[in-house]
């Protein structure tokens, strides 16, 4: 569940934590004090598009925090998959500057596509405009999968490897079919591409060791004088190191025939001089072997040119013109039995579309199971949501196999009597839609883990007695799941397990918004407001007192 949520230099809040508590979270407060600024800030901490304006006028950047208890086994799960902290809370933060923003799971620094995971997995967040989506029949196959769960989706996983590969032999056999003029052309060009690199008889490596040789000729004139002038610093007559080194060993071992301690010092100077002169001699035999003809010097320039041009026209090293080679006799072989071939090809996608159309019927078949059970699951919610008479139904048609399988979803719903089913789209407005997708999310939780549901403004074109049904169903919410919920509804504030208020202040020069918990005395003063009261008259209070007991009489 959601612990808490910091807030530091976003927009009007220039620094506030709330700390939320199980069960149903309500937030309330006047028209523009900056209720979405806060669970917007929800989004962002989870990834949403962070505009720089966004920042505190005055400030260098913005910080949201949240922190979840890590009780959810999946959570951890997914931490130690991405090799993240697993600790006893879950802490996600963002900081956002003008040039760029940071996100960091347990103070790892983390991507938007690891937030992702992690987020779906912890809360549930319905903005203010979801319900539209319900518009879209795309949206609809989403929930119904959502609602079949986990059995389904190692088959869907199934059925997009399956199309995918299917759609790879279709792109081969397109490529491959040509006439008999068309095929010759292109054994023509292949076995000219194959015969120019296998007489060229290719060596791995052979290249770079060309190359150092090219290097070495090409700057042999200043190797030779840079050679020359180092042998005649070791080896010079009378005054080379070496003939200096000699003199001072003879000098040396003289004295040290007086002194024993000399001994050392003349060992390690008689080694010096044997190294010298092992120096000497190998430099004397690299000097005679930088000698080298015009014809040895053409013929390296030569090779060098033909394996560059290879690489120009076949790979980027000569590893990859040979792995080009390859693939060169495995395109002839094809040409050459085009008729097998193509038999082999058609085999395959036959086979893989008859796996793919059982692996769909699979699909369809639990899909259509679960459909039955969500139509009578929904109904039941939806009337619970004031929908005095309400027939829905999944209808599940075929169309052409995709990613998702070959089923086709579409919510269908009637609200007056007697009415046929007719697209969900096409008959419900939109407070029945908001309405409907608390429904579905209701029915939804019932088989999620995600602990955590965050409802901005659900209660949208909705009032009255159908507002007390939408707060008895947050209310059912919160016995099984933490519901954070902002709402502008006293049916809705009344069913609060607790009741914060969101506020903004002003001391003239600067605007502020702040969140605060309230107490009873508090929650009365604000149902009394949310009712309309001008001021809080002993009526507003005592209608506001009476509202409060009506939703905890429910609860009960």
């Amino acid at each position: 569940m959601l612990v808490s949520l910091y807030v530091k230099n976003l927009a009007l809040i220039e620094e506030t934590e709330v700390e939320f508590t199980p069960g149903l979270n309500i937030l309330t407060g006047e028209t523009g004090a900056g209720k979405s600024i806060l669970l917007g800030s929800v989004n962002l901490a989870l990834g949403a598009k962070a505009d720089k304006d966004l920042i505190r006028r005055g400030a260098d950047s913005a910080l949201v925090e949240l922190t979840f208890s890590g009780e959810n086994e999946r959570v951890r799960e997914k931490l130690k998959e991405m090799e993240l902290p697993c600790e006893e809370v879950v802490t996600i933060t963002r900081k956002i500057q003008p040039a760029r923003s940071i996100s960091r799971i347990n103070g790892e620094t983390v991507n938007v596509k690891q937030l992702k995971e992690i987020a779906e997995l912890l809360l549930d967040v319905h903005g203010q405009h979801e319900h539209q989506s319900l518009l879209h029949k795309k949206k609809h196959l989403e929930i119904l999968d959502a609602y079949v769960g986990e059995e389904l989706y190692p088959l869907l996983s199934s059925v997009k490897r399956l199309y995918q590969e299917k759609n790879r032999i279709l792109t081969e056999i397109e490529a491959q079919d040509m006439d008999d003029a068309g095929r010759n052309r292109e054994a023509e060009l292949l076995n000219f591409e194959l015969q120019e690199i296998e007489q060229a008889q290719v060596r791995p490596g052979e290249d770079e060791e060309l190359e150092s040789r090219y290097r070495r000729m090409v700057n042999s004139k200043k190797i030779g004088e840079a050679l020359g002038n180092c042998y005649r610093c070791t080896e010079g007559d009378g005054e080379g190191a070496s003939s200096l080194i000699g003199r001072a060993v003879r000098e040396l071992n003289s004295a040290a025939v007086y002194d024993e301690g000399l001994e050392g010092l003349s060992s390690q100077i008689s080694e010096i001089e044997a190294l010298l002169s092992d120096f000497n001699r190998e430099l004397s035999d690299y000097m005679d072997d930088m000698e080298f003809d015009g014809a040895d010097f053409a013929a390296v320039e030569e090779r060098l040119n033909l394996l560059n041009h290879l690489k120009d026209k076949y790979g980027k090293t000569l590893e990859e013109v040979l792995v080009y080679k390859e693939s060169l006799l495995q395109k002839i072989e094809k040409l050459e039995n085009y008729e097998l071939y193509m038999q082999k090809l058609h085999k395959e996608l036959q086979d893989i579309e008859g796996e793919l159309e059982t692996v769909c019927e699979q699909v369809s078949k639990k899909r259509s199971i679960q459909a039955k059970r969500l139509e009578q699951t929904l109904k039941q919610a939806l009337e619970e949501l004031n929908f005095l008479t309400v027939a829905f139904s999944v209808k599940i048609e075929r169309k052409e196999v995709s990613t998702d399988g070959y089923d086709d979803v579409e919510f269908m719903i009637s609200t007056n009597p007697g009415e046929e089913v007719k697209p969900l789209g096409m008959v419900a407005s939109g407070g029945e839609l908001s309405r409907i997708m608390l429904g579905i999310k209701t029915v939804l939780a019932d088989k999620d883990a995600v602990d955590t549901l965050i409802f901005d403004e659900i209660d949208a074109g909705i009032s009255g007695r159908t507002a007390w049904k939408v707060s008895e169903k947050l209310g059912q919410l919160g016995q099984a799941h933490q519901v954070i919920c902002i709402t502008h509804l006293p049916q809705i504030a009344a069913m609060a397990d607790t009741h914060f208020v969101i506020e903004k202040q002003t001391d003239g020069n600067s605007t502020v918004t702040g969140i605060r918990s309230l107490d009873e005395p508090g929650t009365k003063e604000e149902l009394a407001r949310l009712l309309g009261a001008d001021s809080l008259s002993e009526a507003a209070l005592s209608n506001a007192e009476e509202i409060k007991m009506q939703a905890a009489k429910f609860k009960q």
